[in-house]
């Protein structure tokens, strides 16, 4: 997450039959910090676990990737315990109730997502919760991540809530210095060969579950690479990785009994009900499929294999029928995210099923417009963004982080205007989702959930208790202009 608000235009789009599985208009929150952990979000927590706070993360342990390096023995233990395991509720040593206490994401929280009428969750995700996917002699992060997120779809599943995940760090780190790549470090390595390939693996390993494994069952989106590099002189090869990430879906796909339209090709008939045993069809796919995507499947077949046995469901995975489900939505950045990127979206038109999102641009990184009040609603209430994006090809749109913060101190009473006019805004698309779920109420955090957290946002009264509802639908009358301007 470096996110945040850019606004939406004034007009709608069409969306009918492109967004099957997910709900008609999103509604919804990330749930960052779960299983790729920002300390800036739960500083306290962070200090608890043995972390460390600095003013340049990459100079102390305040990454996963820090953590896991100083704290070998424990750190599985130490992250288990944030994500919350699924005995702990269970624990004859009376320790419940100091777990829960420290963990991030649980069932209070889905409840929660029912009460407040979200029906979607954009789930941050590292490439290391595929763990055969990370160099140990090199590479250091927790372990049993997966058995979280399973455990987590299956409780928002019961809610009716769906799930996108999010390949929000990536393997190489895709941009310097963040946090939220799980590692800190200006050397990127995400643009390389060797990188892409893991992260295509990733991609077939993810997919797969997707229509494998029941736990996934309310998983209707993938998304490929969260905020990469925004110049694309940065990002060789970024383009092409783009159409493979496609391609890696629909392969998965078609070997896996579905049939891909957009290709014009029917199911597959040699499925069955061996799924890793249909996967290993790769080598024989169709030639629209170029090679590097059948060595992505081939290499995740005996990856999932091992997670079945790991996790205990191996049936599924070698005997059991496949979950028969929708194709999957193809999710990526919006296509000025890459100012200077003409590979992005227009090339993967074939897909026909792949829907956008633009996570937007923290206010401590510039800002949307003089800060003032009047100068931030104007700015949001005159934006043209779902147009000008439309206009080339760029929708569904969804805005997937998008927050309260400001550049200046900001009243209760602002706070409610900002709120609404970028509900306003972002409506006006697919939908939104806020970033975050909560952030860390402590000492430490000081009033940082008072803008970042969806949950203290409706407290407070800044936000309705009803997504689909404005305390002002009016909010923007007084700034609105003859004419728009572009984000």
């Amino acid at each position: 997450m470096r996110s945040l608000v850019l606004g939406l235009a004034l007009s709608s789009i069409s969306l009918s039959g492109v967004r099957a599985g997910f709900p008609a208009k999103i509604y919804g929150v990330n749930l960052g910090s779960w299983l790729v952990l920002e300390p800036w979000m739960l500083p306290q927590e962070w200090i608890d676990m043995g972390g460390e706070r600095c003013d340049d993360c990459s100079t102390c342990i305040a990454s996963e990737f820090t953590f896991a390096q100083a704290y070998p023995d424990t750190v599985d233990d130490k992250f288990n315990e944030h994500w919350l395991s699924p005995a702990s509720n269970f624990n004859p040593l009376g320790t419940y109730f100091a777990i829960f206490r420290n963990t991030w994401f649980n069932q209070d929280d889905v409840d929660k997502f029912v009460e407040l009428g979200l029906n979607t969750v954009r789930i941050p995700l590292g490439y290391w919760i595929v763990e055969d996917l990370v160099d140990r002699t090199t590479e250091f992060y927790p372990r049993g991540g997966l058995a979280q997120l399973r455990r987590g779809l299956k409780q928002l599943s019961e809610a009716g809530i769906v799930a996108i995940l999010d390949h929000h760090a990536l393997p190489g780190i895709q941009e310097p210095g963040q946090q939220f790549t799980g590692r800190c470090t200006s050397d990127v390595q995400f643009y390389t060969p060797h990188n892409y390939h893991r992260a295509l693996v990733w991609t077939a390993v993810m997919t797969a579950l997707s229509h494998i494994d029941p736990a996934f069952d309310n998983v209707v989106s993938i998304e490929a690479v969260n905020e990469p590099i925004m110049d694309a002189n940065q990002t060789p090869g970024y383009g092409d990785f783009q159409k493979n990430f496609v391609r890696v879906v629909r392969a998965v796909e078609f070997l896996l009994g579905l049939p891909v339209p957009s290709l014009n090709l029917k199911a597959n008939g040699q499925a069955n009900a061996n799924a890793t045993a249909s996967l290993e069809f790769a080598a024989q796919l169709p030639p629209v499929f170029p090679p590097e995507i059948r060595s992505a499947i081939l290499d995740a077949v005996p990856i999932l294999l091992r997670i079945g046995v790991k996790l205990g469901v191996d049936k599924i995975f070698s005997h059991g029928p496949h979950v028969k489900k929708e194709p999957l939505i193809t999710n990526f950045m919006d296509i000025n995210w890459q100012h200077n990127n003409p590979l992005t979206l227009p090339t993967l038109r074939w897909d026909h099923r792949y829907m956008t999102t633009i996570s937007t641009i923290r206010q401590s990184f510039g800002g949307v417009a003089d800060p003032s009040e009047t100068a931030y609603l104007t700015h949001n209430c005159n934006l043209d963004r779902i147009q000008n994006d439309a206009a080339l090809g760029n929708s569904p749109l969804y805005f997937g982080e998008w927050a309260l913060p400001t550049q200046f101190p900001a009243t209760d009473e602002f706070l409610r205007k900002w709120a609404d006019a970028q509900k306003r805004a972002y409506s006006m698309g697919a939908g939104w989702i806020f970033w975050n779920f909560k952030i860390e109420i402590s000492d430490l955090a000081g009033d940082t959930a008072r803008q970042w957290s969806y949950f203290e946002g409706v407290n407070r009264g800044y936000l309705t208790k009803d997504p689909s509802k404005l305390l002002d639908p009016h909010v923007c009358d007084p700034y609105l202009k003859n004419t728009t301007a572009s984000a």
